[in-house]
This record gives structure tokens, C-alpha cells and sequence, in this order.
């Protein structure tokens, strides 16, 4: 059934008057997710207006389309023209943007992060050669808040850790509970309500906002403000290339602006709802912990390890032959974007837009870039 009504979508936004600019987008997140309602359905809404109408992009959300780990698939065989893709769930096909994923353990900062990982893989040579042979045009980030425990019980110390069955995503984050004494889980994320709720895991690590918008708070009474990461990995606007190949340079240069905006109100709006979830779980009889001192020491001392072990990981476990300069290159545009952004109001949309503009895509040519 989902396969015909893949197809049969499909055929209609093909079939359309406007063959080149009518086109499906697709992120499995829910609707009112930031990463949906801000990269997905506003970013449609300003690809509409910077186009004049010309574009026309079709938004999908959740799962009807595209399971979470089949969106690459589903973005390189023209199921959908863009897509939103989490490389942790393709690590062997996706091992540079897995590789830099390792740091996320040792930065707290969505908006410093958001734009020097689109920074990073819009310019980096192994990045970019990465993404032509998985058949995926790069066009931009995402990047989450610092993820927290939410949980059934409480878990505020080492002890009250251990034995957790606890939701994780990535290596990095997996290895830590593993290290404290926790088990670690990888499911996606739109299988945590159940599987808190089914006693399959006692916690999942995620953004803050998911107590609400996925109304975690009802199953996962308990949450610890632990930072154990953030995760960036993989395209929030994946394009297919033969779709990208066939826009005029004006149309892809209107997705560049498009990306730029979007990344700015991504993460403006997603750390607002982040911060707003944990009121409104408290407000509701949710139970906000700092963590105790031995958890918080476990975090910290597991980062610098991190730190130290990254080279070795990104050539023994994701096979990167150059993982030094690689892993140089993404630390150094994590250290430009810390800079620049402190010379500029982070709440101002224009501003970060005309930031991301200049120093991401200023010296992009959309005549060119990704065209097959």
C-alpha cells in the first residue's frame, strides 16, 4: 500500500503543469517537530515566495513516505526530490558525515553547530565526494539542542543509571551509557513513546522539546538536564541530482536563500521549544533534575576521551584513509562559526541569514554546484 501510494503521488506531482518545479519534499520528523515545521513547511513557504510561485514544493511528514533509514535511498531513486536524511542511520554508506558526528558529545551550541556542519560539508573535499556517490545533493544542516535523559524513573547519579535500557543515537552517546553502565538502545526516534511506554527502554536521550511534541512527558516522568550530545549528521535538504540538474542557476540559487533563513529559524525556534517543554512538563508534574555530581564528572571525562580518540575512531571504525585532516577541517569551522556568531545577535533571523549567505554559500555557484 505504501508503496503505491508512494508511486501514485509521485506520478501526480510529475504529471502536473509545471514539470521542473512541482516536487515532493519529505522529512520522517511529525509536522509540529521544529525540524518539520521549520525546515520543511516554512522552508516551503519561503521557497514559494523567493520564486515567486515558481517553485512548488509538496511537503510529507512522518513515516507515510519513507521510513527514517530509507530516505537516502528514497532521495537517490527520485521517490522524493528532497529529503531530510540522518546519516547515523547509515553509517557504512555515510562514514566522513558519521565521523565528525563523533564530536557532537563535545559541543553544546545548535547554532554554532548548524551552520558550520552545512559549512563544513558544502566545502570539505571528502564531504563532498561522499555525498555525489550516494547520489545526494547537499543543500544544507540541521542540528538538535544538547540532548537529555528523559525517563520512567529517576536517574540522577551513576547508580540510578545503571542497568538503564536507554535510547541513544550514535556511537559517541552509546559508548558513554554503555561506559556509566547503562544499556544502550538505537531505535528511532519516533519509536521512544512506545518503547518507554511498553518498559522495552526505561530512557531516551533527545531534544527537550520532544516532552511535548511527542508527548514524551506523559510515559517519561523523570528528566535529567545531562547534556549528552548533539547530532547533526546527513542533509536536511538532500536533493535528488537529476531533479537539481534539471533547475535553471536561479532556482537552485533560491534554495541556497531558502537554506540559509531556514537554518537560522531552525535552531532560533528549536531551542525556544526546547526550553518551553521543560516548563510545561514541570507545570504538569514532570520532575526537572540537575545531575548529581558523578554523572555530570562521567559526561565530562568521557568527552575529553572522545576528543583524544577521535582520529583512531574515524579510521578504524568509518575507514576514513585522511581522518586527520578531515576531522582538523570540521574543528576549525566549528571554531570560525563560534567567532563569527559572537559578533552578531543570535535571535535575529535577517542576520543570521545574511551571515549564512556570505560565509556558506557566497562563493557556491548554483550554476554549477551538484550539477551532474
Amino acid at each position: 500500500m505504501k508503496k503505491f501510494l508512494t508511486t501514485t503521488l509521485l506520478a501526480g506531482v510529475l504529471a502536473s503543469p509545471a514539470l521542473a518545479t512541482d516536487f515532493i519534499a519529505n522529512t520522517f520528523y511529525d509536522a509540529q517537530h521544529p525540524l518539520a515545521k521549520y525546515g520543511y513547511t516554512e522552508w516551503a513557504e519561503i521557497v514559494k515566495d523567493l520564486s515567486g510561485g515558481d517553485l512548488a514544493p509538496q511537503v510529507f511528514t512522518g513515516t507515510v513516505l519513507l521510513a527514517p533509514r530509507a530516505t537516502m535511498q528514497g532521495i537517490r531513486d527520485n521517490v522524493v526530490q528532497v529529503g531530510h536524511h540522518a546519516a547515523i542511520y547509515t553509517p557504512s554508506d555515510l562514514p566522513v558525515a558519521n565521523a565528525v558526528q563523533e564530536l557532537g558529545f563535545n559541543y553544546s551550541d545548535p547554532l554554532a553547530a548548524i551552520f558550520a556542519v552545512a559549512d563544513f560539508s558544502m566545502h570539505n573535499a571528502a564531504q563532498l565526494a561522499e555525498w555525489q556517490d550516494q547520489g545526494i545533493v547537499y543543500l544544507g544542516a540541521y542540528a538538535t539542542p544538547p540532548y537529555i535523559l528523559m525517563c520512567a524513573e529517576p536517574v540522577r547519579t551513576l547508580a540510578e543509571l545503571k542497568g538503564k535500557r536507554i535510547r541513544t543515537a550514535g556511537s559517541a552517546v552509546s559508548a558513554w551509557v554503555e561506559a556509566a553502565g547503562g544499556i544502550p538502545v538505537n531505535v528511532p526516534s519516533s519509536e521512544m513513546y512506545t518503547g518507554i511506554e511498553r518498559g522495552t527502554l526505561d530512557c531516551a536521550t533527545n531534544a527537550a522539546n520532544d516532552l511535548v511534541d511527542r508527548s514524551l512527558m506523559e510515559v517519561a516522568e523523570h528528566t535529567t538536564l545531562l547534556p549528552t550530545g548533539m547530532y547533526w549528521s546527513g542533509p536536511n535538504w538532500g536533493f535528488n541530482p537529476g531533479f537539481w540538474s534539471g533547475l535553471t542557476a536561479e532556482q537552485r540559487g533560491v534554495f541556497m536563500q531558502a537554506s540559509a533563513r531556514s537554518m537560522a529559524r531552525m535552531i532560533i525556534n528549536y531551542t525556544a521549544q526546547a526550553e518551553a517543554a521543560l516548563e510545561t512538563a514541570r507545570d504538569k508534574g514532570g520532575n526537572i533534575y540537575e545531575p548529581e555530581a558523578d554523572l555530570l564528572a562521567s559526561v565530562e571525562e568521557f568527552r575529553a576521551k572522545t576528543l583524544d580518540g577521535v582520529y583512531d575512531k574515524a579510521t578504524e571504525t568509518y575507514g576514513l584513509s585522511d581522518a586527520k585532516p578531515v576531522i582538523d577541517d570540521f574543528r576549525a569551522t566549528m571554531d570560525k562559526w563560534t567567532a563569527l556568531l559572537a559578533e552578531v545577535d543570535t535571535s535575529d533571523e535577517d542576520a543570521l541569514t545574511e551571515l549564512a549567505m556570505s560565509e556558506i554559500y557566497g562563493d557556491i555557484d548554483p550554476a554549477t554546484y551538484g550539477v551532474e
